[in-house]
């Protein structure tokens, strides 16, 4: 499996590249699974259905399950976040992971930057920031003192072209040590 990842900042248009760049990176004969992390709480079930009550009384895992989909859903209980390696680990084999946030992990990331958004570029902080997706071209103020490749960002096949160039395989990366709880 090999992964890239999505950084920039919130309204930056991460999700919506991702949805389009998907379907372009299948139509290649790729498989595609992603990661996104979450920075508040999320639920993904709903109150009142059986899985739901499950979790609520205590159960550590429910797996539900049928014909179309099954879901895993796994409470921490006050145990750590689970760092990145950790979550790939759970996902079945695929030719690509796409990672979208953990802006502050190792492994290639492409910056999604729009000036409107009123943020700074994470790149140069960010030395694992391999390219710029960018709704501006690349000789704009914004992007002045960058000697990363700069891609339209509403080009979906450039973008599908920096991800295989610059996706590597998940053994190859050097992740960040994860963050020990206080106690």
């Amino acid at each position: 499996m090999k992964v890239i990842g999505f950084a920039g900042w919130s309204g930056a248009g991460k999700t919506t590249l991702l949805s389009r760049l998907i379907p372009v990176l299948i139509a290649r004969g790729l498989t595609v699974s992603t990661i996104k992390h979450a920075h508040h709480a999320f639920d993904v079930d709903t109150p009142g259905k059986d899985s739901h009550t499950h979790r609520m009384v205590g159960a550590q895992e429910v797996l539900v399950a049928s014909a179309v989909r099954w879901a895993l859903m796994h409470e921490l209980r006050d145990a750590p976040e689970p760092d990145l390696p950790e979550l790939l680990g759970h996902l079945a084999p695929v030719d690509l992971v796409l990672i979208e946030g953990y802006k502050r992990d190792h492994h290639p990331k492409i910056e999604i930057h729009r000036p409107k958004v009123g943020k700074p570029l994470l790149f140069p902080e960010d030395p694992h920031i391999v390219a710029i997706a960018c709704d501006e071209s690349a000789d704009s103020a914004a992007l002045s003192d960058v000697d990363l490749p700069v891609i339209d960002l509403n080009d979906t096949e450039a973008v599908a072209d920096m991800v295989l160039r610059h996706a590597v395989p998940i053994e190859s990366v050097k992740w960040r040590e994860p963050v020990q709880a206080e106690g």
